[in-house]
């Protein structure tokens, strides 16, 4: 390639890459370096196939293609690269001019804005019934506080057969109180002081903090990219978010002999489009998974909407303020999960002052 093909080659805006007669990778742009989280020296001579997991039945394919000289489309298709969850992408293959047995492969994300920030925040409908039940949880506190103040003189004459039922009355009283107080505080989200954040000291208070408490049985696994920089962002919401998280995933493993991972990586190709259309680069990733069961099946799409739970006795608020915090502060939240493995991903911007290509 000439100097200005470089320059043409080196900004794609998608994963490149150049195979061998063997799948073997030849050449490899930096977006591709991102996607696949690994630098062109430790690519070249690798074989496609064992860094892309592909969803789909496609290597007689490819090779049908590279036989007769003809490109290969594959939409919508799981493209994983073992360091994180797969990402819906379309595949573009074609033979390289002039040169025998190479092809050009190019893997394009499709954009997170249906699976993240647009499809989680609180628009519209949504809105009117935040509001709703925020003016309804503090009319609903006043009443509930004079019934436990009146549960409380009469269980001063009472038996202790009695005394059970008020015991009742009130404990039930405060339980419908502290949902009411996650209903005001989902209506309530302060606007976020923007700044860059170092997320490993958020993620380092939020993982000793949860084995301090809810955790305290489980095993924390931290799996961090050190060369991450900083963050653009509200470090004391994104604690919250990050314990939100890591408090779901205690519930859903179970206690004693779960796993939860800490995960954090940097991927250039990630971009969401906003409500009004206007993409956004967001290359810092935060992964939170466990080992448990999964997310229920009919939920699992919805499980950032409001008062969606898949526990008995859940509000369906926590995950719904998680979303709409990320959303505040400009980032994305995803989640994938099968039996084994469920996986909460937030995906923020860099500071601006930082905002340069990687190298």
């Amino acid at each position: 390639m000439t100097p200005s093909d470089d320059v043409i080659w080196a900004s794609l805006p998608v994963p490149a890459l150049i195979l061998d007669a063997q799948d073997r990778i030849a050449r490899i742009n930096p977006a591709a370096e991102g996607f696949l989280n690994s630098s062109a020296r430790a690519l070249i001579g690798v074989s496609v196939w064992d860094m892309l997991m592909v969803d789909a039945p496609l290597e007689q394919a490819f090779a049908r293609a590279r036989q007769i000289g003809t490109p290969l489309f594959v939409n919508d298709v799981d493209v994983g690269t073992g360091s994180r969850a797969p990402l819906q992408c379309n595949l573009q293959i074609a033979p390289l001019g002039g040169v025998p047995g190479q092809m050009l492969m190019l893997v394009s994300p499709r954009e997170l804005a249906g699976r993240m920030t647009q499809k989680h925040s609180v628009k519209s409908a949504a809105k009117s019934v935040i509001g709703m039940a925020e003016m309804m949880a503090h009319e609903i506190k006043n009443p509930l506080a004079g019934i436990t103040g009146a549960a409380q003189l009469l269980s001063m004459g009472l038996g202790s057969e009695d005394l059970e039922l008020t015991d009742l009355i009130v404990s039930e009283s405060r339980r419908i109180v502290g949902i009411l107080d996650q209903v005001e505080q989902f209506g309530n989200v302060t606007a976020p002081r923007l700044q860059p954040v170092n997320i490993h000291d958020v993620l380092d208070r939020a993982r000793r903090s949860a084995l301090l408490s809810f955790a305290a049985d489980m095993t924390v696994i931290e799996s961090y990219d050190p060369s991450l920089p900083p963050a653009w962002g509200d470090p004391d919401q994104l604690l919250q978010v990050v314990q939100n998280l890591l408090k779901n995933a205690s519930e859903a493993v179970g206690g004693q002999g779960g796993t939860i991972t800490l995960h954090t990586y940097y991927e250039q190709s990630l971009r969401i489009r906003d409500a009004d259309g206007v993409g956004r680069s967001l290359p810092l990733q935060i992964e939170v998974a466990d080992n448990g069961p999964g997310l229920p099946p009919d939920i699992a799409n919805d499980v950032f909407d409001p008062f969606v739970s898949g526990r008995e006795n859940g509000t369906g608020l926590g995950l719904a303020l998680a979303a709409r915090i990320i959303s505040e502060i400009g980032g994305g939240i995803s989640v994938t999960s099968v039996p084994g493995r469920t996986v909460f991903r937030i995906s923020l911007a860099r500071a601006p002052a930082l905002d340069k290509e990687k190298n």
